[in-house]
């Protein structure tokens, strides 16, 4: 994919325009949509602004949790701002190194803000069910996302390198994508297994319970449902991603459009905005101040009524 005859079609030397040389001849072998490239920016420009309004109204949260996804969907505009560019010239090569690169990495960062929600949801329900400290959650699956960040990253970038037939970069980017994968099913089946733990540890216990963990115990569900959700959807993404990569930028999942759209674009999409109901500020809201204070108006009430019925006692005499 070099060159055909004195155009060249691939690389950072490419004189190909769509004047000169047939879209097929492209990377792609397509025009990238204009108005399906618009969506997905404005949706993940919405998803931007909802996380940082997010940050800042939970800071504590901020540095684990909205700043990876305000990066993550930094990271996905960019790239489709690339497949826009490349709508304009699929030859583009620095359009193209803006796609590989960053709307295959985004979901890396996703997945970092999903590592620290759990730890912090473990914390929250009762880390004495945990096998191990949720700590190590930090220390295992962020070091392994870095890896997969790496290798991602790396792998797009060596592209700039290839003719368009050398794979070593897109093994790496394979690579990468299938550790990815590896660190999901791991995380997701230690989740399952504290959940376990967690409902075997609490089973019988009366229903008033729930409602002295959390603040309100629906608020806990959509916020789990939109967790796990999102985990699904990176999940699905990534599998597509090691299909569509596993025969090269020659394979035919590489250019059917509407695939990519439905299982990079829309998957990644919902996990984002399930993350917003996914977000630990809005989760993992204890309600102990919100009981004590009740406790204490109780406890003031029958002490003033205690002290009304002595006084009374003291008239009668």
């Amino acid at each position: 994919m070099s060159d055909s005859g004195y155009y060249i079609v691939y690389g950072s030397d490419a004189n190909c325009t769509l004047a000169l040389c047939p879209v097929e001849w492209s990377i792609l072998t397509y025009q990238p949509s204009v108005p399906a490239n618009s969506v997905f920016i404005a949706l993940f420009v919405v998803a931007l602004v909802i996380h940082l309004v997010e940050g800042i109204r939970w800071r504590h949260t901020l540095g684990g949790f909205a700043i990876p996804m305000i990066i993550g969907c930094i990271d996905e505009i960019l790239g489709y701002v690339g497949r826009l560019i490349m709508h304009g010239n699929p030859f583009s090569f620095n359009g193209f190194l803006m796609q590989i690169i960053c709307i295959t990495t985004a979901p890396v960062f996703f997945c970092a803000a999903i590592y620290i929600t759990l730890a912090r949801t473990i914390d929250f329900l009762d880390p004495t069910l945990a096998r191990f400290n949720p700590k190590f959650l930090y220390w295992i699956f962020i070091p392994c996302d870095v890896v997969s960040l790496v290798f991602q990253a790396a792998g797009g970038a060596l592209s700039s390198t290839s003719t368009g037939d050398d794979n070593i970069g897109v093994n790496m980017s394979l690579f990468g994508l299938a550790f990815q994968v590896f660190t999901l099913i791991i995380f997701i089946a230690l989740s399952i297994d504290y959940l376990i733990r967690y409902f075997r540890a609490n089973r019988g216990r009366p229903a008033q319970h729930a409602n002295m963990i959390h603040s309100n115990p629906t608020r806990f569900r959509i916020f789990a449902v939109g967790l796990c959700a999102a985990i699904i959807f990176v999940l699905v993404r990534c599998i597509y991603r090691i299909d569509e990569l596993s025969e090269g930028y020659d394979g035919a999942l590489f250019h059917n459009e509407p695939v990519f759209y439905g299982l990079e674009s829309a998957m990644i999409t919902l996990a984002v905005f399930c993350l917003t109901l996914g977000h630990p500020g809005f989760g993992l809201h204890s309600n102990n101040e919100q009981i004590f204070q009740e406790q204490g108006r109780g406890q003031f009430a029958m002490e003033m009524t205690s002290g009304s019925s002595d006084e009374a006692k003291r008239s009668s005499v």
